[in-house]
């Protein structure tokens, strides 16, 4: 009877199938079936006949009788839907938001090396002031605000050969050009969740930028204001933040994965 009714239901029979993956997905060791039933209310026998076809299609792995895991299958879909994920066109609608917000430039960057590239911009062209974020434009980490995110996500024992590599070579009188307050500098960052950069690649130009995540917690990403110093505001920190944070959601961050400053 069983049979019948979900044949005639199959909806009924997919939901109990991701009603499945997720109590698997829930529990890194193998489970039993047993323990699978109970925790999704299914009768054993309903359990292990819906198991046994998504062991079929690799979806779910049967470790020994009657204990599963996820299966290999889920990692190759996972992978390809990452691969298909363009972290520029998600961040775009909310790049021009923020930008409507503030009447500021904004940017998106991404590491490359010991550098910052420049991926995405978005900017009225209201200030005179030369601001030299444009698409495809590098700078050294330690000068940016997007680059100390990155510079402190690797931590602070792999500051130290940044900096032995780089010299940590000053661009303004304002760049932060030894260690320790370069250090003191992250450590702020770390407290407060965004990155400042205060006329330190160039003077006359503030910015402030926040980390953009993706499904693992990985920081992929910058989200930026850069903006005349006179015309910077306190609030555009948390500001940059939250619309860093909705574009992470967007490309499949959860909050509890990472932390700005974990390693």
């Amino acid at each position: 009877m069983a049979d019948k009714s979900e044949a005639r239901n199959p909806i009924q029979v997919i939901e109990r199938m991701m009603n499945l993956l997720d109590v698997l997905a829930e529990h890194p060791e193998p489970l039993g079936l047993k323990q699978i039933a109970q925790y999704t209310r299914l009768h054993p026998s309903t359990a292990h006949r819906i198991l046994a076809a998504m062991a079929s299609g690799q979806l779910v792995d049967r470790v020994e009788p009657g204990s599963y895991r996820l299966g290999m299958r889920l990692l190759e879909l996972g992978t390809l839907v990452r691969s298909r994920i363009n972290v520029r066109e998600h961040a775009l609608p909310l790049m021009r938001e923020l930008h409507a917000q503030t009447g500021e430039t904004v940017n998106l960057s991404v590491r490359q090396d010991d550098e910052i590239v420049y991926v995405e911009r978005t900017s009225s062209g209201r200030s005179a002031m030369r601001i030299v974020h444009m698409i495809g434009a590098r700078a050294p980490l330690h000068v940016t605000s997007s680059g100390k995110l990155f510079l402190l996500e690797e931590g602070f024992a792999k500051l130290r050969d940044y900096a032995k590599r780089t010299g940590l070579a000053p661009h303004t009188r304002n760049s932060l050009s030894s260690l320790p307050t370069l250090e003191r500098d992250l450590e702020r960052t770390q407290r407060q969740g965004w990155a400042v950069d205060n006329e330190e690649a160039e003077i006359g130009v503030r910015c402030v930028a926040a980390a953009v995540r993706d499904d693992s917690g990985q920081l992929i990403a910058a989200l930026s204001i850069s903006t005349p110093a006179d015309r910077m505001k306190p609030q555009w920190g948390p500001l940059v933040k939250e619309a860093a944070e909705r574009i992470s959601r967007a490309i499949g961050h959860r909050p509890g994965k990472a932390r700005i400053g974990a390693h």
